[in-house]
């Protein structure tokens, strides 16, 4: 068993264009072991009812970089969610202006990163939270 501790990633998704969370988001994960190095797919999950993503995969030991993929297309075309934002002006034929958000992180052995996504159908700002 090593005793090199891993880094670990969380995030969550507040729609800022309803004010709410953004539910059944699909999220992947990648990671690598430095800057030349392959990604290597992880696997993901999806966001709960609270934007909320609990169980994304865990890094592997020596992760240097991580990379999250929001799956933003299929949330902004749900009806649910198109119901909510009956007064904004309505989004582009692919469904979403930004139909992904892939966000790229440094990493470093032992520290959590907790990193939130605010995001409407124009655009998204992401952060490192706690």
């Amino acid at each position: 068993m090593s005793t090199f501790a891993t880094a670990s990633v969380s995030t969550h998704i507040l729609d800022t264009s309803i004010g709410r969370p953004a539910a059944d988001v699909a999220i992947s994960l990648e990671a690598r072991t430095g800057s030349d190095a392959q990604w290597v797919s992880l696997g993901g999950s999806a966001t709960d009812v609270d934007g909320r993503c609990k169980d994304l995969p865990a890094l592997p030991e020596g992760t240097t970089h991580v990379r999250l993929d929001f799956r933003t297309e299929p949330y902004f075309a749900s009806k649910k969610q198109a119901e909510a934002q009956q007064d904004a002006p309505r989004v582009r034929d692919s469904g979403a202006f930004f139909p992904e958000v892939a966000i790229t992180f440094a990493v470093t052995p032992g520290e959590h990163y907790h990193v939130p996504l605010l995001l409407n159908p124009f655009g998204y700002s992401v952060y490192r939270g706690s």
